[in-house]
């Protein structure tokens, strides 16, 4: 049976030797585990693997927002351009043309009339975006312009 001693100065193994500690594990081991941080390889795998995907995703998604926002921005300017639901429609088409927007026409704008006076403008429409294989992405964009202020005289 081993006796601790407290307040004992601890044993120095020599250079190059093993040193069996108390709990039985080597002096070596110790100091070298002690001393590594980082990641693994099937954790950096893992991670790689989440970045590239999330970077695929986002390079997919931009172009529909971009449109999504051009659209939002030619049906707004529609309603404040047009008097009558036709030159509305037409106004969004010649926007639609210049901002090279295929995912909607003027004809599948809904357009209402506002208690307000002026009309009431909105839209929706779904993208779908193939990611791989099989696996497909579905969205769901809407909006609308609201009603246009009259000037009241």
């Amino acid at each position: 049976m081993r006796r601790v001693v407290p307040d004992a100065e601890p044993v120095r193994a020599p250079v190059g030797s093993i040193f069996i500690g108390p709990q039985g594990r080597s002096a070596h081991r110790l100091a070298r585990r002690a001393h590594q941080a980082g990641i693994s390889l099937l954790g950096l795998l893992v991670l790689g693997t989440f970045i590239t995907f999330g970077a695929m995703l986002t390079l997919r998604l931009y172009p529909t927002v971009s449109e999504y926002l051009m659209v939002k921005r030619a049906v707004v300017k529609a309603r404040s351009d047009g008097t009558n639901p036709q030159a509305i429609r037409s106004a969004f088409d010649r926007a639609a043309a210049i901002d090279d927007i295929s995912s909607i026409t003027g004809k599948d704008l809904d357009i209402v009339p506002s208690p307000a006076g002026g009309y009431s403008v909105s839209f929706a429409y779904e993208k779908r975006i193939p990611l791989f294989g099989p696996v497909s992405l579905l969205l769901d964009y809407r909006g609308d312009a609201g009603s246009a202020p009259r000037d009241v005289r």
